[in-house]
């Protein structure tokens, strides 16, 4: 018995080669990884009998991190105030997904800031990866 081949549905997936990174302006190309997500205090609310009866909403925490390659990391650090890349002052980063269509989807990452500076690198390496933490104050994900 033969099963019928059935066609992709949404067409191609969303891939790393797909992503464009833009940081402080410019579109970084030494990017190995980003992440970032947003999670909301939400509680059930208990009134009379066993179940909710409503829910609370609480803040919104968004964290995020990215790891470059650490020739990104010193040109970052080459126009930063004294060096510091923590010392330079809020900025956005926009996460730019293009599809098979050609249809992008932008999300960005809002008032930016580095949170460390850490340099790690083993025998037989052959890049070094810096994973940088990042503070912000919110996501536009649309």
């Amino acid at each position: 018995m033969s099963y019928p081949i059935v066609p992709l549905i949404n067409g191609k997936s969303y891939e790393w080669a797909d992503i464009a990174i833009n940081i402080l302006g410019v579109t970084v190309v030494g990017v190995t990884s980003i992440e970032y997500e947003e999670k909301q205090g939400m509680e059930n609310v208990y009134g009379a009998g066993r179940f909710p009866v409503s829910r609370g909403y609480g803040k919104v925490e968004p964290t995020a991190k990215v790891t470059l390659l650490m020739e990104e990391i010193e040109a970052i650090m080459a126009v930063a105030p004294l060096g510091r890349i923590q010392d330079i002052p809020e900025f956005d980063i926009s996460v730019i997904y293009l599809d098979s269509a050609l249809v992008t989807r932008k999300h960005k990452l809002r008032n930016v800031r580095f949170m460390n500076n850490v340099r790690s690198s083993s025998s037989g390496d052959t890049s070094i990866p810096v994973e940088c933490e990042l503070i912000l104050s919110h996501i536009e994900w649309a």
